[in-house]
């Protein structure tokens, strides 16, 4: 059925929203037994746009005719162009968004907290370095917020920053961030050279399961973004137990193939519905990953924890 959203359902009367170019990067969430996406939706002045969808079976979404209010951004001294990839975490109740910023002087990684994903209430920036692909752990680590965040230090042909290597911040409070560690840096000439992270980590026994994308760079053509898993310690993230050697997701569709960016899977949300009572994903549960083809479309695909932990040993 995918893709499961395209910019022909984004309908409404605002202007801003009327025959979008298109919907893709969604973060996701169920809650309160619904299938929450906040997705991002670029118009036709290539402005971008949060909008929140909803689905009782997590395939067929109603989408909302307004865009997600956001407030709090008048701190925010800097001149803020584009907010996106939002990707959501739920910590004890309470529900947290990180999302990318374009900025006069390049990408920040800022935190919102919701009550409801129609509004978004900002927090902080994590860093005031160039940034971007910023993932909430669901719960404290030694009483520590904890954050996987990709610098931006790579300069690609057009003028695009990105980066290689994935870095662990943490936070007593959600407002100030430090940088602990180094975490994994991508595998030159193979298919994951510049990285950054996926959807927010998930728990298991085995410790935490991470989705991230890779991106190959060495094909002349065209980059090629694919996706891939890690497994990291529980008690210290900055650990790397185990990284999947081949992806486990690459553009092979044509709505993956062609489209404002082609060649092109994105994962930003994934929804885990099976935990024990101690708060680990179970191995048998489904997993839906939510993730953009083509920076044009928005995907489904699903697989089950156990085959995502074999994956990272494979």
């Amino acid at each position: 059925g995918n893709p499961v959203i395209t910019r022909k359902q984004i309908i409404s009367h605002q202007s801003n929203l009327l025959n979008v170019s298109s919907v893709f990067n969604p973060g996701a969430i169920f809650y309160q037994d619904m299938y929450v996406l906040l997705l991002r939706v670029q118009n036709r002045g290539r402005e971008t746009l949060i909008v929140r969808a909803i689905s009782n079976d997590g395939y067929n979404f109603e989408i909302d005719s307004n865009p997600v209010v956001i407030n709090g951004l008048e701190i925010i001294s800097d001149r803020i162009y584009h907010i996106y990839d939002p990707r959501i975490t739920a910590i004890d109740n309470s529900y947290y968004v990180t999302a990318a910023f374009d900025i006069d002087f390049g990408c920040r990684v800022g935190l919102f907290q919701t009550e409801n994903f129609k509004e978004l209430n900002f927090i902080s920036f994590i860093t005031d370095e160039d940034s971007r692909n910023g993932v909430l752990f669901s719960e404290k680590i030694n009483n520590k917020y904890k954050l996987l965040i990709r610098p931006n230090k790579t300069n690609l042909e057009n003028n695009v920053t990105t980066g290689s290597t994935i870095c662990l911040f943490e936070s007593e409070d959600l407002k100030n961030w430090s940088k602990q560690k180094d975490v994994m840096s991508g595998r030159l000439h193979y298919w994951d050279e510049l990285i950054g992270s996926g959807p927010p980590p998930v728990k298991t026994k085995k410790g935490w399961l991470h989705i991230y994308h890779g991106v190959a760079t060495h094909f002349q053509s065209a980059n090629i973004y694919q996706a891939g898993v890690m497994l990291l310690d529980l008690q210290n993230p900055a650990k790397v137990i185990a990284r999947s050697k081949y992806n486990i997701l690459e553009p092979r569709e044509m709505y993956e193939l062609t489209g404002q960016v082609p060649n092109v899977v994105f994962p930003s949300g994934l929804i885990v519905k099976q935990y024990d009572e101690d708060g680990f994903a179970l191995p048998e549960s489904e997993v839906k990953i939510y993730y953009g083809a083509a920076d044009t479309v928005v995907c489904l695909a699903e697989t089950t924890i156990q085959e995502l932990l074999d994956a990272c040993f494979i």
